[in-house]
Formats: C-alpha cells, sequence, structure tokens
C-alpha cells in the first residue's frame, strides 16, 4: 500500500491543476463539476478542483432582485479570488450562469469561454398533485411566485388576470415553497436548465415558447471567466467552447450592454444559428414593469467573424429597438428605482 501511495503522490505532482471557483449552492456546485469533467476529459494532465464560494446575492435572500441595481451580485466575491495574493485561496476560473454574468466585466477580467447550452426556456411548475396544467387554467387572482421582473413584466402581457409576486431561494428551496399545502403560490417560474442540470425535469409542467416569454440573455449558457490574458485558461477554454452557443450568447450579450441592461431589467432574447449557412436570427423584446408598453423586433446576420458579427447583430437589433421605444421603456425603469 505504501508503494501505490508513493505513485499516486508522484501522479498528482506530474499534473498541472487548475482551481475553478463558483457558488455554494447545489446547482452552481453541479455547474462547476460539469466544467471540471469538461477540463479533465480535454486535458487528462490536468486535475481541477472545485472551491465553493458564498456571493452577495446568496447573502440576500429576502429582497427581491428588481431592488438591487447590482450587475456584480453573483460575481465581485468570486472575482476578488481570481487576483487573490494568498495562493490557496486563489482561483483560476469560475463558472458562472452566464445569464447572472454581467456584459461588461471589470477591469482585468475577461469572458474566455462558452460552454453548449441546455435549453434556455423558461418554464411553468405546478404544485404536485396540481390540476391545472397551464397559466391559462389558473383562476383569475392566482399568484405566480417569480424572482424575475422579466418573467413577470412578459407575463402580465399575456396574463393580466394573474397575480406575481417574487420568491426567491435556491431551486428546492422555491420547490418546497410552491409545494407546501398553505402556500400562496399557484406555481412558480423557473429556467429550464437549471431543473435539467439539477435532474429535475420532471417538474417541469410546461415549457413557454418565445410566444408566451422570451428567454433572459445567456440562460442555459456556463460562462467561464479569467484574469484577462490568460493565455494557458484560454488554450484550454478553447477546447470545450461550444461555436453555436457562443455566436447566439455573444449577439445576446451585446444587445443586453448596447440597451444598457442589466439580469434586473426586463429585457428578453430568442437567438438561433444555423452552422451550415452561417446565418445568426436574433430576436429580443424590451417591457415595461407593468407590462403595459413592449418594444419587439428582429435581426439577421451572416457571421463571417464570430466575435465581431456576433456582436454586431446584437448592436444592430439594439439601435432598432431604442428608435422604436425601447430606450424610453429602460430609462423610466431606471428612474423608478432611483426613487425607491
Amino acid at each position: 500500500m505504501a508503494e501505490m501511495g508513493t505513485v499516486d503522490e508522484c501522479w498528482r505532482a506530474m499534473k498541472e491543476e487548475i482551481k475553478i471557483g463558483g457558488r455554494r449552492s447545489k446547482l452552481a456546485v453541479v455547474q462547476s463539476v460539469t466544467v471540471k469533467q469538461l477540463i479533465e476529459e480535454k486535458f487528462p494532465n490536468y486535475e481541477c478542483p472545485v472551491l465553493a464560494l458564498q456571493t452577495l446575492g446568496d447573502q440576500v435572500q429576502q429582497k427581491p432582485l428588481y431592488s438591487f441595481g447590482g450587475k456584480a451580485l453573483w460575481t465581485k466575491e468570486l472575482e476578488d479570488r481570481l487576483y487573490d495574493a494568498d495562493p490557496a485561496k486563489k482561483i483560476d476560473l469560475i463558472v458562472h450562469s452566464l445569464k447572472d454574468m454581467p456584459t461588461l466585466l471589470p477591469e482585468g477580467f475577461e469572458l474566455g469561454g462558452i460552454t453548449k447550452r441546455v435549453d434556455p426556456s423558461d418554464c411553468l411548475v405546478m404544485p404536485l398533485g396540481s390540476p391545472y396544467k397551464s397559466l391559462s387554467d389558473l383562476p383569475a387572482g392566482s399568484v405566480v411566485g417569480t424572482s424575475s421582473v422579466r418573467r413577470s413584466a412578459q407575463l402580465r402581457r399575456k396574463f393580466p388576470q394573474l397575480k406575481f409576486e417574487s420568491i426567491r431561494g435556491n431551486i428546492h428551496t422555491r420547490l418546497q415553497k410552491v409545494d407546501d399545502p398553505e402556500t400562496a403560490y399557484k406555481c412558480i417560474i423557473l429556467a429550464s436548465a437549471g431543473l435539467i442540470r439539477m435532474g429535475l425535469e420532471n417538474r417541469i409542467t410546461e415549457r413557454f415558447t418565445s410566444k408566451t416569454m422570451y428567454h433572459a440573455v445567456g440562460q442555459g449558457a456556463l460562462g467561464l471567466e479569467i484574469r484577462k490574458g490568460d493565455t494557458r485558461m484560454l488554450r484550454v477554454l478553447e477546447k470545450i467552447t461550444d461555436l453555436e452557443s457562443t455566436v447566439c450568447c455573444l449577439a445576446e450579450r451585446a444587445l443586453m450592454r448596447t440597451l444598457e441592461g442589466g439580469c434586473s431589467v426586463p429585457i428578453g432574447v430568442e437567438s438561433s444559428y444555423d452552422l451550415d449557412t452561417k446565418k445568426l436570427i436574433l430576436r429580443g423584446i424590451v417591457v415595461s414593469v407593468d407590462g403595459s408598453m413592449a418594444v419587439e423586433d428582429c435581426q439577421e446576420l451572416i457571421i463571417n467573424d464570430i466575435r465581431e458579427d456576433s456582436m454586431k447583430c446584437g448592436k444592430l437589433l439594439a439601435e432598432k429597438m431604442m428608435a422604436d421605444g425601447a430606450k424610453q421603456i429602460l430609462d423610466d425603469i431606471n428612474l423608478d428605482r432611483i426613487d425607491q
């Protein structure tokens, strides 16, 4: 046994290490482990320990997300670790849900890669044993739980007879809340990808198409953040980055960045990229918080330069939407937030 231990120690000493950081929630850990497995599969000489860390968004669970202006709600504490002076605390890579990642990163950081997207749709989750199968089935006045102003704003347009209230917590906490016999919630709205990654796809009552609700920017993909100019990490992440997801998500993020929106603003998207024709189709919507006003449009572009053309498509769509009234809607939302 002693000899085996020595062999193991020598093998570990030969391996290079990439420390992966992510949030502490069960879903975040699953996502970090997914990236760990992707890297170790492509690079057997790398060992990738996962560090689960707490962020501001994890600490403040009682306030609605809409009341925060902060685009770094889920990211700042993790970013600090990329440049930590203590080697024991320093990490090399952050795994984000891309939808929670700011579209403008602080100086010294960059988006090093985007993984293959899981189903980007939003979905309806009814309590266990509920007789209802869709939002249109619910009685007037029914309470729908969602932490997202994007979701509630879009659904208010389609279902003005329903009430929408904030619900916070991780996936399991929200499921427990909606399943509680004493709950006020008739249903909740979640991202399909989170349930799929957690092995809870059976809880999806209905997936929404864009006819009902456009999904969040970057939803379903993982964003891999690194120190800017880290050539070792860029070389590694290139091998686990998905082309189709990258094109779509870069365009979506450019749309949001040009509109100057964050993850707490009602901007929804839908995108598709044909690898054969290289055609990207990007659709977007901006909705007032009460659902009374909306601007919706579409942009198509042939992608020759992955980064530049993808972002160009998002920028072009944003400019069209701003000219049609999206800027006024977003300005009004930001003014309301300042007044609160």
